[in-house]
C-alpha cells in the first residue's frame, strides 16, 4: 500500500519513507503500467484512433498530438486505417469484441455510419476535423478554415496580386467549402471578381495540385498567385511551376493550409495557414478523457485557431508587357 502511494504521488507518505522507495525503485528499474492502472479503473486501457489512411502527413501530425496527450495517462494508441469500405467494417468489427475504451475519428465522407456503430455501443469518441455537418451534440475538434483562406487570401491582396488561383478540396467536405468561402470573401471585399477560370477543384493530393497548375498557366491570362487549399497540394504547384521553368515567387507566388512538417523543408520555405492539428489531437483527447470520467463537456464543438505563416514563397507580382 505504501508503495502504492509513492507512485501515486500521495501526500500520507512521510518523506524519509519516500526516499526509501523512490531509492528502492530507481535501483531495480521499476517501471509502473499504464494499462494495468486502466484496467484497474475497469477498463481495457486502449485508445482508438482511426484515420484515412498513413499516406498523408496531414494524419501523422493528428496522430503525433493524440500520442503526446495519452502519454502520461493509463492508456495506449492504437491506430486502425479506414481508407475503404472493407476496412471500415473489419474496424467496425473489432469493435465488437468490446476492446475499446473510446475512440477518435478522423472520418472520410459518408463514414457516419461509424458513428452509429459506436453510439449502439455506447463508446465514447471525439470526431477531429469532420467532414460532414454532425449534430450539435456530438463531440469534435475542428478549426477555423473560413478565416485561415481569408487571412492568406488578404496577405496575396496586400502584395498587389489580383489574378488570384484557388485549388480547392473534394467539393463534399466542410472544411474545402469553408476555404473557398474565405477565398471568395477576400476577393469580393476588395471588389477583385472571382474569375471561374481560376477556381479549381482538387482532391488534396499532390497530383491535383501539379495537374491544375498546368491547366492555370495555360490560361491566356495565367494567374500570378496560386493558393492551394493544403499543402500537399501545394507541392504540386511547386513540382508543375518548376517543370515549367517557372519560379516561385519570382514568377508565381504559391499559399498552402496546413502547415505541416515539410512546408518549412521545401524550397523555398512555403508560406502557408497553420491548422493545428497536433494541438487538435490532444484537444480530442481531452475531450475523450472527461467523456470517460463521465463528465459534461464545456461545449462539444471546439474550434481552434489558424494562424498565416508567411515565408518565402510570395512576392509581388511581376509587371507584365
Amino acid at each position: 500500500m505504501t508503495v502504492s502511494r509513492v507512485l501515486n504521488k500521495r501526500s500520507e507518505v512521510a518523506p524519509e519513507t519516500r526516499q526509501k522507495v523512490e531509492r528502492i525503485i530507481a535501483e531495480s528499474g521499476f517501471v509502473p503500467s499504464r494499462s494495468a492502472r486502466a484496467r484497474h479503473r475497469g477498463r481495457h486501457g486502449l485508445i482508438d484512433v482511426v484515420v484515412p489512411g498513413l499516406d498523408h502527413v496531414y494524419n501523422f501530425d493528428i496522430i503525433r498530438g493524440v500520442e503526446a496527450a495519452l502519454e502520461p495517462t493509463g492508456y495506449r494508441l492504437v491506430v486502425s486505417c479506414s481508407y475503404d469500405a472493407k476496412q471500415e467494417r473489419m474496424w467496425l468489427a473489432k469493435l465488437s469484441e468490446g476492446r475499446t475504451d473510446g475512440a477518435i475519428l478522423v472520418l472520410q465522407p459518408g463514414q457516419s455510419r461509424s458513428l452509429a456503430a459506436l453510439r449502439r455501443r455506447h463508446i465514447p469518441f471525439v470526431v477531429v476535423d469532420p467532414v460532414e455537418e454532425m449534430g450539435p451534440e456530438l463531440p469534435s475538434v475542428g478549426a477555423t478554415n473560413w478565416a485561415g483562406a481569408r487571412a492568406a487570401t488578404d496577405y496575396l491582396l496586400s502584395l498587389g496580386h489580383r489574378r488570384i488561383a484557388f485549388i480547392g478540396g473534394p467539393s463534399q467536405i466542410m472544411c474545402s467549402q469553408e476555404r473557398l468561402s474565405g477565398y471568395r470573401s477576400a476577393l469580393e471585399e476588395a471588389q477583385v471578381t472571382v474569375a471561374t477560370d481560376l477556381v479549381r477543384p482538387g482532391n488534396f493530393f499532390q497530383e491535383a495540385g501539379y495537374k491544375q497548375t498546368v491547366a492555370l498557366m495555360d490560361l491566356p491570362e495565367p494567374p500570378t498567385a496560386i493558393f492551394a487549399a493544403n499543402d500537399t497540394q501545394a507541392f504540386g504547384v511547386y513540382a508543375a511551376l518548376r517543370a515549367l521553368g517557372k519560379v516561385v515567387p519570382h514568377d508565381v507566388s504559391v499559399v498552402g493550409f496546413d502547415d505541416t512538417l515539410v512546408a518549412q523543408l521545401v524550397t523555398p520555405p512555403l508560406t502557408t495557414v497553420c491548422q493545428p492539428l497536433a494541438n487538435m489531437g490532444r484537444v480530442a483527447v481531452s475531450q475523450l478523457l472527461g467523456l470517460l470520467e463521465g463528465k459534461p463537456l464545456d461545449s462539444p464543438r471546439v474550434e481552434l485557431a489558424t494562424t498565416l505563416v508567411i515565408r518565402e514563397s510570395c512576392a509581388r507580382p511581376r509587371r507584365r508587357r
